[in-house]
């Protein structure tokens, strides 16, 4: 099976490599395909990792597969993947990171959906959890993901180097925690109730959608044991990345419609939230992400053309809804 998946991940690179000034264009085809296949790569690799329980136990496992599997484009698992490639992580290694990465993200919108804080009938095209549940299992189910990903991460299985492994659970605590994606989801409550201005904005989502994007880059760079110029470059660029990747959310938040993207449109505005739209406008902001998405492109210079899975994300997050 091992090979199996890298014959798969090779075939997926395959068809990136060299495709990024197409992807530019407007011909998404090609990454729409590879998303695809990773987004099966890793649904399979979920399914293995995820808990199954029999006792009275079982409704919270199961809360937390509906919340999991099923759905999502998995962007985050590729860019794990493609940053992995650089440096030649075992696609094993590179996989069970990529979905730990997942696993939080899929807490967090398990809890960003809850009535207290988003209160959201809709994701990825079918009812929320607490929808399908209720809230009390849908906090529980957020609760066993969380934990569940630094298990996978603190496993053995992950890399025979336990400080590698630990370096990977510090990086996603800080990630995911109070000071990234936790922190920037409480200034983006207070944000009901403050006009933020554009530097606000910024760091807000820095946290709140960048940190996770951050960590999705460097992990191939701990997994291969880089230091040093490739991975600060991959740090840059998932800063830029991450930043374009929620201009384009408000983006679509504002022009596009509920059935089209899986989920509820139009509740920042609703709330009177300040979103880069409402502060830039819809041209500026759309300026504004490509200028982003070409600076992520730009930091990855040097790392040749193994990269161009890199650059094609980096196009493509700024193409989508159009």
């Amino acid at each position: 099976m091992p090979e199996k998946r890298q014959t798969a991940l090779d075939s997926v690179w395959k068809k990136l490599d060299g495709q990024a000034d197409s992807v530019a264009a407007g011909g998404v085809e090609a990454i729409e395909q590879a998303l695809g296949a990773v987004a099966g790569i890793v649904e399979e690799t979920l399914g293995r990792l995820l808990p199954t329980a029999l006792g009275a136990e079982r409704r919270v496992t199961e809360a937390m597969s509906y919340a999991t599997l099923g759905g999502g484009k998995r962007i985050r698992p590729f860019l794990v993947l493609a940053g992995s490639r650089l440096f030649g992580v075992a696609p094993e290694n590179a996989l069970r990171v990529a979905a730990a990465i997942e696993i939080v993200h899929c807490y967090s919108l398990a809890h960003d959906d809850l009535p207290a804080m988003d209160n959201a009938d809709l994701r990825r095209g079918r009812p929320t959890v607490h929808k399908k549940f209720d809230q009390a299992t849908s906090i529980l189910a957020g609760d066993g993901l969380l934990t569940l990903a630094f298990e996978v991460l603190a496993e053995p299985a992950t890399h025979d180097d336990a400080a590698v492994r630990a370096d990977l659970v510090l990086s996603l605590a800080q990630a995911a925690g109070w000071a990234g994606m936790v922190g920037g989801q409480m200034i983006d409550l207070q944000a009901e109730h403050a006009k933020l201005d554009l530097d606000a904005i910024k760091r807000l989502q820095r946290l709140k959608t960048g940190a996770l994007i951050g960590f999705s880059c460097t992990a191939g760079a701990i997994l291969g044991r880089a230091e040093g110029k490739a991975k600060a470059a991959l740090a840059s660029y998932a800063e830029d990345l991450g930043l374009a990747f929620q201009i384009v959310d408000d983006l679509l938040d504002t022009e596009g419609n509920a059935a089209a993207i899986g989920k509820p449109v139009g509740q920042d505005q609703a709330m009177g939230k300040a979103t880069f739209v409402s502060l830039l406008g819809l041209k500026g902001a759309r300026e504004e992400a490509n200028r982003l998405s070409a600076a992520a492109i730009e930091r990855l210079a040097g790392l040749g053309p193994v990269a161009d899975p890199l650059r094609a994300m980096s196009h493509f997050v700024v193409k989508r809804g159009h």
